[in-house]
């Protein structure tokens, strides 16, 4: 859901901000000082880098899973605390999984601007959280590339389109055999053709999952029907999305792959702002534009998210933890590139869907998710002698 504003410089909350798209949040913060002001940064591991953040940009507030060696007058709070503060206009979420979700619920329940990037958020508990920013009028903004491609076509149209088409890179494996699929390694994965992004993010698009938990968050940011919502692969990622309308016209929002661009428009909303260090498109250099279908046989995992954003309930949340543990498995080289598929199809299959749940069962599905899914091996995935889900009985 989301609604205009509009306001002086903004006192932007950056949760995540040792991450990929938390950095990038901070170059665009960092070129645009008469508009943006830090407040409060949190991070997880990685506290050097966070360090040097909160020398750079003195916030008032801070977090870390362990707490950074470091004084100059700034308060450590928790994420929860920073994102529902007063001094907080704008909250950034950008941090990685579940971690986001409790965070995303303070601030939406205090009223405040959210710009979404963490995926898990909305697909884990979408309903919850629209709910929410519904009852306390705060918005929720899409960072992601295809979202705000979306967002920005639907600007000035009073009628609500007959489809979405989501645009997909392809990732790097695309053209690749199913032998050939078996055989990618967590090196070759993690080289992605266009975009620079997170680990697990990177793996995601190159299972195509990602694009099946952006079909999630399209569902509700837009409160658009799963039917309506389509998938093409363009390769190079130009078109970031397009929507069709009842006419049979089309909207399409263009621009060079720099998740800058997304940011520094929700930041910017429901303005626009120079600034030069971003990039520009350089129509002598792009000779095509290319779109395929896609292939839901050689990638299971986009249609394994589809299918379990159509069912509902705590299934998303499944979908997404069983995929967190399988994308680490591979990451670390003891399972197959084509395994991740395989453990997250078998955790779906094992779970009891609760439909309507409670945070606190979403939460504990996402626990027995973890742990079903961490002890499914490579080419090992024992029936149970009971279809179970601990910790969450009604």
């Amino acid at each position: 859901m989301i609604i205009c504003t509009m306001g002086g410089v903004k006192r932007i909350a950056v949760l995540g901000s040792t991450g990929s798209i938390g950095r990038q949040a901070l170059d665009v913060i960092r070129a645009l000082p008469d508009e943006l002001k830090v407040v409060a940064l949190t991070g997880n591991k990685n506290l050097e880098l966070l360090k040097r953040q909160i020398k750079e940009f003195r916030p008032r507030m801070f977090y870390s899973s362990a707490k950074p060696d470091i004084s100059y007058g700034g308060k450590f709070l928790s994420a929860e605390e920073i994102a529902s503060h007063p001094e907080v206009d704008f909250v950034i979420v950008a941090t990685a999984g579940k971690a986001g979700l409790r965070p995303t619920l303070a601030a939406l329940q205090a009223g405040k601007t959210v710009a979404l990037a963490s995926k898990e958020v909305l697909v884990m508990a979408g309903e919850i959280i629209t709910r929410e920013a519904s009852l306390h009028q705060a918005q929720i903004l899409p960072i992601d590339s295809e979202h705000s491609a979306i967002w920005q076509c639907l600007q000035g149209e009073e009628s609500k389109p007959q489809r979405i088409f989501l645009t997909a890179s392809g990732g790097p494996f695309y053209h690749y055999s199913q032998s050939q699929l078996t055989e990618v390694t967590p090196e070759q994965a993690l080289q992605h053709p266009v975009w620079k992004m997170g680990r697990k993010v990177t793996i995601d698009s190159a299972t195509l999952m990602n694009k099946g938990l952006e079909v999630i968050e399209a569902h509700w940011l837009f409160s658009f029907p799963f039917d309506s919502i389509e998938i093409l692969i363009h390769p190079q990622s130009i078109i970031h999305s397009m929507v069709e309308f009842i006419d049979g016209s089309l909207k399409a929002q263009l621009g060079w792959p720099d998740m800058r661009l997304p940011i520094q428009y929700a930041l910017s909303y429901p303005r626009r702002w120079s600034n030069s260090e971003l990039p520009r498109l350089d129509w002598e250099k792009i000779q095509s534009l290319n779109f395929e279908p896609v292939d839901y046989e050689k990638f299971p995992c986009l249609k394994l998210a589809m299918d379990a954003g159509k069912s509902g309930g705590t299934y998303p949340a499944v979908l997404c933890a069983a995929d967190e543990v399988a994308v680490e498995l591979f990451l670390s080289h003891r399972i197959s590139f084509t395994d991740i598929a395989k453990i997250v199809q078998k955790t779906l299959e094992q779970h009891r869907n609760i439909p309507q749940p409670s945070l606190e069962e979403i939460l504990a599905a996402d626990a027995w998710a973890r742990e079903y899914a961490a002890h499914l091996s490579p080419g090992y995935f024992p029936e149970p002698e009971q279809r179970s889900n601990p910790g969450i009985e009604r």
